[in-house]
């Protein structure tokens, strides 16, 4: 990938996903192999992902595979047969969190760095990059200025100037973890994040108590997250330095892929349209059959997270669910139906529709329509709901209704919804020997094939030309649509069709193997000699340090203590489970920064810890005013410390003596 290209990075929980993510748009694609890829129920075959890069490749989208779990020394070697097959398979990068991996006997591939490295300081970014990382994919909590600082430490965006140079991957869209690297789960249930198992602890309903022990929220979800959504910040996070737009989704449906790939899809092309010095980091352009829209799909409502600066409603307190958007009010609550009145007379509610309210607690309760009737009212529908009424708590006239599952627009992503044509010229030319036909891409592939014998006079030389060109322009289920189609002919000819079709058929044929025969793999960066140190000499627990290569690694780079990952046990009192750039004081507006210049208030708010409880969970905050940061503190559990981990580790817990 090239500085001045712009890359739209898709997900896929399948194979089949990731083909329909290549045909709306995604110029890469990311994917769990069988193994290590950080998501425990979307693994995949190595020769699904074959069948995934071959097509890919045909537009010249790439690959990447997730190998972004830490892991124990007994599956180093795992990891590196993965790696090959994985390569052998036709893979363009793994995206790695573990440094172990460097230490290994790897294939000549290129290596990304996970979110799950933590990369937020432009000291983490350059060493990275020195490191032999291609792509780093940054923290979300970054801010533009941030990013741009990063952007620069990394040095000028020129091949020729600085060829080893790292792109910058971010995410825009998706749900957002609250931690900037997820241990709690490990701790409350042995289940490791960094195993690709999160219980999903940010999820959960909490009752938070002051330091005096006061309730100030009860029953809120203060560490669940809006959804990001940066489509408004596109242009602006360009200009950072960013050309790696990934859309986070390996647990989505197929719906969704083809939603918001296309909806980035759009907003890219418009910017490359205004921008003639940037360009697609792949082939072709996509005819969708649908209107992209970001708020059909599951969300939490959405938010651009610390892109322009802290805000205030980043939070999704009141449910993790999806409430959808408003389409009307209850005008009725009958015994086995509810009727409604839509807020736009034009709104069709439709069999099968998902609807949603808050009851009185504010607590979002789902509503599946087994029937939907209109009542001949102006924007009036009745609707039996799949549930027996009394179910439905709170449900009366007046409620706000919300519609997050619209079937007319699921069953329209069930079909074929778009099309990835790559633009094509076409030349007929006659010869001493007959005709020659040449197909030439728009990225400069040809293919030649020839049809030898006397041409005949067309016996009406006035639609003759005419007839030509619509012939060669049906290029049917190719990969290609006509841009042009040119005739170098001595007179008019009539050539019958059946040899025309065939002649097209072996050009573009030859055209497809020209293709292949170009796609080559991106190179894996050298790292930079003698090894960057680390911009650390100590390492905590929180570098996730879990097997001895990675260790080996850290040492080669300067590193002088590393404790071992959280994941080893050998952290067991207090610590940092979780580190969040979210602020639950903030939050709830008692963020000592807020009552700053406040008359009355200021300087009797403090950043006192508070509690978190749920159920007979017990978690406490503490707040780092100094980079506005937030601790979700806490232990291990004693069943989890209990279960031994399979590989313990132990490293450096002191500095070793210096030599006399």
């Amino acid at each position: 990938m090239l500085p001045h290209q712009l890359e739209l990075l898709a997900p896929a929980r399948d194979a089949a996903i990731g083909i329909e993510a290549v045909n709306h748009g995604a110029d890469a694609v990311y994917i769990g192999g069988p193994s290590f890829g950080a998501r425990t129920s979307a693994d995949n075959p190595v020769q699904d992902i074959a069948r995934l890069a071959a097509h890919a490749h045909r537009f010249n989208s790439r690959i990447f595979v997730t190998m972004n779990t830490i892991l124990r020394d007994d599956e180093l070697e795992s990891a590196r047969q993965l790696a090959w097959q994985l390569y052998d398979a036709g893979v363009d990068a793994l995206i790695i969190q573990d440094m172990g991996l460097l230490e290994i006997d790897l294939p000549p591939i290129q290596l990304h760095a996970s979110t799950q490295t933590d990369i937020r300081t432009p000291q983490k970014a350059r060493f990275l990059q020195d490191a032999g990382l291609s792509q780093i994919v940054l923290a979300r909590e970054l801010t533009l200025q941030q990013i741009a600082a990063i952007d620069a430490a990394l040095g000028p965006q020129d091949e020729a100037l600085n060829p080893g140079r790292a792109i910058l991957e971010f995410f825009v869209h998706g749900a957002l973890c609250v931690a900037y690297s997820g241990h709690i789960s490990h701790a409350h249930t042995g289940r490791s994040a960094n195993r690709g198992d999160c219980s999903q602890a940010c999820r959960l309903p909490y009752e938070v108590k002051d330091s005096q022990g006061r309730i100030v929220a009860h029953d809120k979800h203060v560490l669940s997250m809006k959804d990001n959504n940066q489509s408004n910040n596109l242009r602006q996070i360009i200009d950072a330095g960013v050309r790696s737009f990934k859309i986070e989704g390996r647990y989505k449906d197929m719906a969704y892929v083809k939603n918001i790939t296309a909806h980035y899809r759009v907003l890219l092309d418009e910017i490359l349209q205004e921008r003639p010095e940037l360009a697609r980091a792949s082939s072709g352009e996509c005819t969708f059959h649908f209107q992209p829209d970001p708020d059909q799909n599951f969300n939490r409502e959405f938010t651009d997270y610390f892109v322009q600066g802290r805000k205030e409603d980043i939070g999704a307190f009141d449910t993790p669910k999806n409430p959808g958007r408003p389409i009307g009010y209850v005008t009725q609550v009958g015994p086995n139906f509810v009727e409604i009145e839509a807020d736009d007379p034009a709104t069709v509610i439709h069999n099968g529709d998902g609807l949603c309210y808050l009851d009185l607690q504010k607590e979002l309760v789902g509503l599946q329509i087994n029937r939907a009737e209109a009542t001949g009212k102006n924007g009036i529908w009745r609707v039996f709901p799949k549930d027996a009424m009394d179910s439905f708590k709170d449900l009366r006239k007046g409620v706000q209704v919300n519609r997050n599952r619209d079937m007319d627009w699921v069953r329209g992503l069930e079909k074929k919804s778009a099309e990835r044509r790559i633009g094509a010229w076409l030349a007929l030319e006659e010869t001493a020997e007959g005709l020659r036909l040449t197909v030439t891409d728009e990225d400069g592939h040809s293919g030649m094939a020839t049809l030898p014998g006397a041409l005949q006079d067309a016996k009406d030389p006035s639609q003759a030309d005419a007839k030509l060109r619509e012939n060669l322009s049906r290029l049917g289920d190719t990969l290609l649509q006509p841009l042009d189609v040119a005739l170098n002919l001595k007179g008019p000819r009539f050539v019958p069709a059946s040899q025309l079709n065939a002649l097209r058929r072996e050009a573009v044929e030859h055209l497809e193997a020209a293709r292949a025969a170009a796609w080559h793999r991106l190179p894996r960066a050298t790292p930079v000699a003698p090894p960057a140190p680390y911009p650390e000499d100590t390492l905590t627990y929180l570098a996730n340090v879990f097997n001895h290569k990675a260790s080996d690694f850290y040492a080669k780079h300067g590193v002088k203590v590393i404790a071992a990952a959280y994941e080893s046990h050998e952290e067991e009192g207090e610590v940092s489970l979780m580190i969040t750039k979210h602020c639950v004081r903030f939050s709830l507006s008692l963020c000592p920064k807020q009552a700053k210049g406040v008359t009355g208030v200021q300087g009797t708010v403090k950043a006192e810890p508070m509690q978190l409880i749920n159920g007979k969970e017990k978690l406490t905050l503490r707040f780092d005013c100094k980079p506005c940061e937030m601790h979700v503190v806490g232990k291990i559990k004693r069943s989890v410390l209990n279960a031994a981990p399979t590989s313990p580790v132990s490293f450096y817990k002191t500095r070793p003596a210096a030599k006399v």
